[in-house]
């Protein structure tokens, strides 16, 4: 696990604990930038029947979360404020309501598909937890409970080969890193593409042959050059937009591109008459837009994995829970090398 280290402030004025009744969270009460991610008290939450609440240790972020709060997509995930954000997170369980059986309480879990996550305690369906392995501390548990069954599923569609060209767009993200390790792993010769140096080294660092930096003119060329002109067999895109469109062109005809990013705001416009005439396989975003319990599957999975050793996830940032509006600020203007985490 790589940490740039904790950012770290003073909690804001009038933020306080009343103990065994209150608890701190995070509130969007109107959609616009970052400030509205604002510090609030609500009450501790209770768990209901085939309930447990889940005292926080680490909260995952995505970047659509962000976009979520501004308001550009929060139509299309049916929000509204106010909320608390947050949907996946991992931590200890600290009580169970009536009906929950087997012996949880005290156990290290994490929960996904859930809501509510920014703040210390959430309580969650029963069904939602998910044991994290020994050996697998919560904050790298964090970091793969999105990114973890993203990158497997897509893994598996997009059937890489030993000996084969890959390339993996926003290679030093949450999902390209460990995209980056799988293909190298399975035995692929890897591409990664970014932007800066920094990120570049990054995924050299976990497994890239060669790394072309996107935001310079030529990069596509370049990436064809690499490759000796016949085309890349498996593309990952998780940059979309124009960037993704120009991927696609260096698309081995037989191929696979499957496209799971938009952090310009917009997937690759791929023209699926030309992508069915060069035999090439577009995976898109419902490949990975699972069901609750094939999600839960899937995390399960990602966290075997990292137990195991064969995935790494990078955490680049961490923040204390009342600074989540930098937090925001940070994923938004792509500062952060892979994973930003909330602590409570």
């Amino acid at each position: 696990m790589v940490d740039a280290g904790a950012a770290t402030a003073p909690p804001p004025l009038g933020w306080t604990r009343k103990e065994n009744t209150t608890m701190r969270a995070i509130r969007v009460d109107r959609f616009g930038d970052p400030r509205v991610l604002v510090p609030v008290e609500l009450p501790d939450p209770v768990a209901g029947s085939g309930q447990a609440v889940v005292e926080v240790a680490a909260v995952d972020t995505l970047f659509v979360e962000t976009q979520i709060r501004s308001g550009a997509f929060a139509e299309p995930f049916g929000v509204r404020p106010p909320y608390v954000p947050g949907g996946a997170v991992t931590g200890r369980v600290r009580t169970v309501g009536p009906g929950v059986t087997g012996d949880r309480q005290g156990r290290t879990v994490a929960a996904v598909g859930i809501s509510g996550g920014y703040a210390e305690q959430v309580a969650v369906p029963a069904e939602a937890l998910i044991p994290v392995p020994d050996g697998v501390d919560p904050q790298r548990a964090a970091a793969l409970l999105h990114d973890g069954p993203t990158a497997l599923g897509l893994f598996d569609a997009a059937a890489v080969q030993p000996g084969r060209w890959v390339l993996v767009m926003a290679a030093a993200g949450g999902a390209g890193i460990l995209l980056v390790q799988l293909a190298r792993a399975a035995g692929a010769r890897v591409i990664a593409a970014a932007r800066g140096q920094r990120k570049l080294d990054l995924a050299l660092e976990h497994g890239a042959e060669a790394a072309v930096d996107y935001s310079e003119p030529g990069w596509s060329e370049h990436v064809a050059k690499t490759v000796g002109g016949e085309g890349v067999d498996v593309v990952f895109d998780g940059a979309g937009g124009t960037l993704g469109a120009e991927a696609f062109e260096v698309t081995a005809s037989g191929g696979r591109f499957a496209a799971y990013g938009a952090p310009s705001g917009d997937f690759a416009a791929i023209d699926t008459g030309r992508a069915a005439r060069r035999g090439i396989k577009v995976i898109g975003i419902d490949r990975v837009q699972y069901g609750p319990d094939e999600r839960r599957a899937q995390t399960r999975r990602a966290l075997q994995e990292a137990a195991a050793g064969r995935i790494r996830p990078v955490i680049g940032r961490t923040y204390p829970l009342e600074r989540a509006a930098d937090a925001h600020a940070a994923i938004e203007a792509r500062e952060v090398v892979g994973k930003t985490l909330l602590l409570p």
